[in-house]
């Protein structure tokens, strides 16, 4: 198989309420992405459109999108995986382009998640869970996550101090992002002050602060075979290593809390695929819902030992210019989570950092990049390694 490339980005600000459609709201992310490309709709063989249906009112959008962004007759595949959709998406793209069946593929996420009051979206995240053996006692993603957090902290003695140094790094780079929703400073001192909406309980341990929001956003990438990405790109970035693994969807099937299997595996096969170990990453954009997901991620991708991950953290190596800067974007805990759109954000964000082109953001000279998105309570894990040979 040849190489493919990325050779267009681009994506939405993120934002609580959008005013408008779905399909205007991803013609935002399209036209930007589009024009980063340098290309026209013509040039486009396939499209991929990604999001988790049961927060749209409408059915089947790839038709309706594909036809609002002049893409008939080319056909347009629909990819949902929860939370991780657009980055399966990506795989998806990869595997078209890879095989030979199309040389250029452009892939779309996008949520309105406004669309639903908050009580309605936390009902349709619990259906995420199984719904006859897990979901009827209540659970929600934040009562999920702070399960695992309860986990890692018995294991290794995690602190939710620990924790809030996460969602600080978070505020850090959020106000240098003006695609970010939360674009305020955080202060450890917020989380030890009771009357503080950071510190506010949510599922014990974790607080307001250690969760991210909900957005409405969209995001897209376009991808093309090696040929047309050196004749189209001006500055291709290369898919070096995918990898994707899923995992029981009742937390009684799952061996440890402590960590998500999902996203070891991934990482295993993605690192195996590009040749590299986690110590050649550069600059990588993990799935941060919640500050323990990023603290599990460090350590599922390699980055520390188990149960380290709070080293990184404690030491600042997962600042900008830390050994190992992680969501220098401000991740999903400043940006917001607009579930469909989120890998694609995710992949634009290391996608400008190759090419330098992050600003305030931007890593010293990075030469690979990863992406870390999970779908659901690490029912589905995909990790991508980027770079620029």
């Amino acid at each position: 198989m040849g190489k493919v490339g990325i050779i267009g980005v681009g994506q939405t600000s993120f934002v609580r309420q959008y005013p408008g459609s779905i399909r205007e709201l991803v013609f935002d992310g399209f036209k930007e992405a589009m024009a980063d490309a340098g290309i026209s709709s013509g040039e486009i063989d396939a499209t991929v459109i990604c999001s988790a249906p049961e927060y749209d009112k409408q059915r089947s959008p790839a038709g309706v999108l594909s036809e609002y962004l002049g893409l008939n007759p080319q056909p347009t595949f629909y990819v949902e995986t929860l939370c991780s959709s657009s980055s399966t998406g990506l795989k998806l793209a990869y595997s078209l382009v890879a095989s030979g069946l199309h040389d250029v593929v452009l892939v779309s996420g996008f949520q309105i998640m406004s669309q639903l009051t908050s009580e309605e979206s936390q009902e349709r995240m619990a259906r995420g869970a199984d719904i006859q053996w897990e979901s009827p006692f209540g659970t929600m993603m934040p009562a999920y996550y702070a399960l695992h957090a309860q986990s890692h902290m018995a294991s290794y003695g995690t602190s939710p101090e620990d924790l809030a140094l996460i969602r600080v790094k978070a505020s850090t780079y959020g106000q240098m992002n003006e695609k970010a929703v939360y674009r305020k400073a955080v202060t450890p001192e917020m989380f030890s002050d009771p009357e503080n909406k950071m510190a506010q309980p949510v599922s014990s341990p974790l607080r307001t602060g250690d969760c991210c929001a909900n957005a409405d956003g969209s995001s897209c990438v376009i991808v093309a075979s090696e040929e047309k990405a050196r004749a189209l790109g001006r500055k291709p970035v290369w898919i070096k290593g995918v990898g994707a693994a899923s995992a029981p969807v009742n937390m009684a099937g799952r061996k440890d809390l402590s960590h998500l299997s999902v996203g070891r595996e991934a990482a295993r096969q993605a690192y195996a695929m590009a040749g590299i170990s986690a110590s050649d990453v550069d600059v990588a954009e993990v799935h941060d819902c919640f500050t323990i997901a990023e603290m599990m991620a460090y350590e599922d991708l390699g980055f520390a030992d188990p149960g380290k991950g709070r080293d990184l953290i404690r030491s600042g190596q997962t600042y900008k210019d830390g050994k190992i800067p992680v969501n220098v974007d401000g991740g999903l805990l400043s940006k917001g989570h607009p579930i469909g759109a989120t890998g694609g954000s995710q992949i634009r964000t290391i996608v400008l950092q190759l090419r330098g082109e992050a600003g305030a953001m931007q890593v010293d000279n990075p030469n690979i990049g990863l992406v870390h998105n999970i779908g659901g309570v690490g029912l589905y894990g995909n990790v991508t390694i980027l770079g620029l040979d």
